[in-house]
């Protein structure tokens, strides 16, 4: 029986900080259990020309559901099945090439071990996750990694705690690794999170976002005073690249750029474009990434509001605003 903990604040917070100082040296321990075996489990699944199938039953059942998911989402074909539900039907999810990832701290959960004969009858291989080598999950395995877990932050050792979150690690490290041994790259993770935020950051370039042609604001450096600043006020950019003849890029007029003349009392209708022009505009690509163009606005002592889009030959070809961007949620 665990002793009953006071209600004062600092009893709260040392229970806190006990639990997760627990947890931390588990998954210290953890990475000393890492061997051989781990290194085999990686090349099979690496290898497996079909889908992992992740399953455990309780708490380990809900991390197998997080470490389907995570395999998926990294390139490793993977989805989870109760192990009560593939002994009623859902067997039939699990085909030849499969390979079954099953996870339990003993290792002799009966739901999960009443698959193996199954498994074995499908010569389909099981890798166990086990604080148990010596469990009949462990012994009927292809791969077995042992994990020994020396007690759970329940206060009565019996919730499932420390033996979760070091179960969760190790798939965690199973699937970063092979995302390493496969050179899985931003490029394909962001083909598998097409929606949300993650998948804006991932997929939206500058060229979608960007005014462009005719919404593209421009004026010859030769142009007037009142036809740059009526380009200005017509496409609301609040800025206006300057081009030549040919169209590339001499510098960028922005609303600060106009009000900096004013403040210094001078009459702005005086001035020449190209004395108003800030003549070095950091400027972005069309196939940059929006995310990207906007940490360049932001990223620095005075943040700005617009970026001129450029193409190889230094034409301008756009302009993003980072109202826009910020209009995506990011």
């Amino acid at each position: 029986m665990s002793k009953k903990l006071a209600r004062t604040d600092a009893a709260i917070l040392r229970s806190i900080k006990d639990v997760i100082g627990l947890e931390a040296e588990t998954l210290r321990e953890a990475k000393k259990s890492v061997n051989a075996s781990f290194a085999d489990a990686v090349r099979r699944i690496a290898a497996c020309r079909g889908k992992i199938i992740v399953t455990g039953t309780g708490k380990s059942g809900v991390i197998a559901q997080k470490i389907a998911a995570t395999f998926a989402s990294t390139g490793t074909p993977a989805l989870y099945l109760h192990p009560t539900d593939c002994l009623h039907g859902s067997l039939g999810t699990i085909q030849p090439k499969d390979m079954v990832f099953a996870i339990g701290k003993s290792g002799e959960s009966r739901e999960l071990n009443d698959m193996l004969p199954a498994l074995k009858k499908l010569r389909v291989p099981v890798i166990a996750l086990t604080a148990n080598g010596k469990s009949r999950l462990a012994a009927s395995a292809s791969v077995a990694l042992v994990v020994a877990i020396k007690e759970e932050a329940c206060p009565l050792d019996l919730a499932p705690t420390s033996s979760t979150t070091a179960a969760l690690a190790v798939g965690d490290a199973l699937a970063v690794t092979l995302m390493k041994l496969r050179g899985f790259h931003e490029k394909d993770f962001a083909e598998l999170h097409p929606g949300g935020q993650l998948g804006i950051r991932l997929t939206i370039k500058v060229e979608d976002i960007m005014y462009a042609g005719r919404n593209n604001p421009t004026i010859g450096a030769d142009a007037t005073i009142s036809k740059m600043l009526a380009a200005i006020a017509r496409h609301h950019t609040g800025a206006v690249s300057v081009v030549n003849a040919r169209g590339k890029l001499l510098g960028l007029i922005t609303d600060f750029d106009l009000r900096d003349v004013l403040r210094r009392g001078q009459d702005i209708h005086s001035k020449s474009i190209r004395e108003i022009m800030n003549k070095k505009p950091t400027c972005v690509r069309p196939g940059d990434m929006a995310i990207d163009a906007m940490k360049l606005m932001i990223n620095r002592k005075k943040p700005f509001a617009v970026l001129p889009v450029i193409d190889g030959r230094g034409r301008s070809v756009g302009m993003i605003h980072l109202h826009d961007i910020r209009k995506l949620g990011l």
